[in-house]
């Protein structure tokens, strides 16, 4: 009788991201004396109300997968188990200093990267003093900033992509000084942003790519105020992102990426660029209106090609 390959069964089950497990600890007092005597828990169930897992859970689906811990509170509270937003706050924390090395480790490496990405949003710390803020400050920094930032870095590394966040006063391009600071390999990464002038990592030379998409939003967003200008660009963008994808498509390592948008996309960005030129130096559209703002920001911009 021939053995064949056995079939599989897969039955995939619910549970909740951090589940609770009370134990009940008999006491006893002595009538003697009154001295309370606990049983000892079950070996390696430990001390702590909240272990290493716990804490490691609560960081992951937070951090690594954007969910906000008044809705992790929300499930657990509907799966029976109270888990309160400023306790996972708590738990984090303390697990926090513990994970620096590592954090340490991730820049260090994420700083020989060939490909930088960076950008920042605004954020809220509710207990944030003076005096914390002024040490988070970089030297020179005006004292009297008032806002606070999630700056984000992406590095593109021998080893694979490598994620680095950091909430403070400071702005993106200071937080990727930085991790440029560690930097030892002679040539200049390529960055990726926006065109935003606080993205800049200050004396750091890098090769300076800035996001076509981002600069498109900001014509498709002024559509139906500009609609003939927005199409001429649209139209003009629409092919250098059609190069893009046959690059892609054809495998072409990045020396030959760039020379095919060299070629093909060059020309055309070149033609956008002296079509914006012309509405600012014919009087033709107003620097502040929206459509004046969507040429400042792509005005300089171009695809990266690597």
């Amino acid at each position: 009788m021939q053995r064949r390959a056995p079939a599989l069964l897969v039955r995939v089950t619910g549970v909740a991201p951090l589940a609770a497990q009370v134990y009940e600890l008999e006491r006893l007092r002595c009538g003697l004396c009154g001295t309370v005597f606990t049983a000892e828990p079950p070996a390696g169930v430990g001390e702590t109300k909240y272990d290493e897992t716990a804490a490691a859970m609560i960081a992951l689906l937070k951090y690594g997968c954007g969910l906000p811990f008044h809705r992790i509170q929300r499930l657990e509270k509907a799966l029976a188990i109270p888990l309160p937003a400023a306790t996972q706050w708590e738990v984090v924390q303390q697990a926090a200093a513990r994970l620096t090395p590592a954090f340490a480790e991730l820049a260090e490496q994420a700083a020989e990267g060939s490909v930088l990405y960076n950008d920042d949003t605004t954020m809220r710390i509710l207990n944030f003093t003076q005096e914390a803020r002024s040490e988070a400050l970089p030297p020179g920094a005006r004292a009297d900033r008032t806002g606070v930032f999630t700056s984000g870095l992406v590095a593109e590394t021998a080893h694979g992509p490598i994620a680095l966040f950091k909430t403070g006063p400071c702005h993106a391009g200071e937080h990727l000084a930085e991790v440029l600071d560690r930097r030892e390999a002679p040539d200049p990464p390529i960055q990726m942003s926006d065109g935003l002038s606080r993205n800049k990592p200050g004396d750091h030379p890098t090769q300076a790519a800035s996001c076509l998409p981002h600069a498109r939003r900001k014509y498709v967003d002024v559509a139906n105020a500009f609609p003939d200008e927005v199409a001429f660009v649209l139209k003009m963008l629409r092919e250098v992102f059609r190069t893009d994808q046959q690059a892609r498509r054809e495998g072409l390592s990045p020396p030959d990426r760039l020379l095919l948008h060299q070629q093909e996309s060059a020309p055309r960005m070149q033609a956008l660029e002296d079509w914006m030129a012309s509405q600012f130096a014919e009087h033709i559209v107003e620097p502040h209106s929206g459509l004046g703002q969507a040429i400042v920001r792509v005005t300089g911009s171009h695809l990266c090609a690597v």
